[in-house]
């Protein structure tokens, strides 16, 4: 989805985006064992809660975290779906390089002749955004 297209969703951060601070992976670790109202997060910080309450947006956008009202307060949970699908996007790339360094290894270890049975580098299909 493009921004040119207008909609709600392609205004909101991706999960590159919403990992990339430190401040906000603490926050995915902190919510990783529980549920937390931002009260509660705010007093692990030493920033305001309206500082947190940016830092939490963020990740709810990239839909790392679920906010749910209860009573007055907003409570927040980790949602690790999205990670996953990063997760599946890496390994495309570490098996890639992975490829890429046996194919030096072979080639190295063959000596000034060159590789005596080159193998091809095994061919995987990137992966798509969905």
């Amino acid at each position: 989805m493009s921004k040119a297209d207008g909609s709600a969703a392609a205004a909101k951060h991706d999960v590159f985006q919403a990992i990339a601070d430190p401040t906000r992976r603490s926050l995915l670790r902190l919510l990783s064992d529980r549920e937390m109202p931002v009260t509660v997060i705010s007093n692990h910080y030493e920033m305001t809660r309206t500082a947190v309450s940016k830092h939490l947006r963020i990740l709810a956008d990239a839909g790392l975290v679920r906010e749910r009202k209860v009573g007055r307060e907003t409570r927040y949970r980790f949602e690790p779906e999205p990670l996953r699908e990063l997760k599946k996007w890496l390994d495309y790339y570490e098996r890639f390089w992975d490829n890429k360094m046996a194919a030096l290894k072979r080639f190295v270890e063959s000596g000034p002749d060159g590789p005596d049975d080159p193998a091809p580098l095994a061919a995987a299909e990137p992966p798509t955004d969905e």
